[in-house]
């Protein structure tokens, strides 16, 4: 737990020492959850907010660099192994995400119109690793790794950068001023007794500097906890 307060601890920072123009009642966490439905083998994460959850999306920045992306985040305590990665560092998080720019998902066709490369800007999910980073505002960024690294596993729905960041396709819906999505059981390795968080925050592709990561977290508006302890079980 030591090395997720620590990360976890850089982010809140973030939270209460910046703002940004998508700061407002849609990313206002009232509260979140996640249910386990043994029937159907199943699980439910929730995220109610004040407005309406995934009404604001990002303004296209035109290109991927410098692209903007908004998230509904779920830091946890599972491990990287139990959601198809190999073993590394870092917090596991499922992030619910929007980006006009760009399109991660090419097994997905998530507005179903047979275009598979057009939907970045539909909330869709994304397992993630996170760091500590320094380099950005947010303190924290989607782990990096040697492209030519053949010891780096990947679940197979990766969407093919070099980042631990997987395309899972999970049903995302965001109605009223809940976002859900719902994850089958055999997809996180049958774990049902894990610790999470509820986060919303604003993160930036980078593809030219490298001295800033390749997708970091900028802004952090809201946290479901209030001090990022992951102290919520599922149910």
């Amino acid at each position: 737990m030591k090395k997720i307060n620590l990360l976890l601890s850089v982010l809140l920072f973030s939270f209460y020492t910046h703002a940004q123009n998508y700061s407002n009642e849609d990313f206002k966490i009232k509260k979140v959850s996640v249910k386990h439905e043994a029937a159907i083998a199943v699980s439910i994460w929730e995220i109610t907010v004040k407005g309406t959850a995934g009404k604001t999306t990002p303004t296209p920045a035109g290109q991927l660099n410098g692209a903007p992306v908004l998230g509904y985040v779920f830091p946890t305590s599972l491990e990287p192994t139990d959601v198809g990665f190999g073993k590394t560092e870092g917090i596991v998080a499922l992030a619910l995400t929007s980006h006009p720019d760009f399109d991660d998902t090419p097994l997905w066709d998530e507005n179903a119109d047979r275009n598979y490369e057009n939907d970045g800007i539909i909330w869709h999910p994304h397992w993630v690793i996170l760091t500590e980073d320094k380099r950005v505002e947010g303190g924290l960024s989607v782990k990096e790794f040697d492209q030519g690294d053949a010891s780096i596993v990947l679940p197979p729905t990766n969407p093919g950068m070099p980042m631990y960041m997987d395309s899972p396709g999970f049903q995302v819906i965001a109605k009223g001023n809940s976002i859900k999505v719902v994850v089958p059981d055999y997809r996180m390795n049958n774990q049902t007794n894990f610790s999470y968080d509820g986060v919303t925050a604003y993160m930036q592709v980078n593809t030219e500097n490298k001295k800033k990561p390749m997708l970091g977290v900028y802004k952090v508006y809201s946290v479901a906890s209030g001090d990022l302890s992951l102290p919520y079980k599922a149910k």
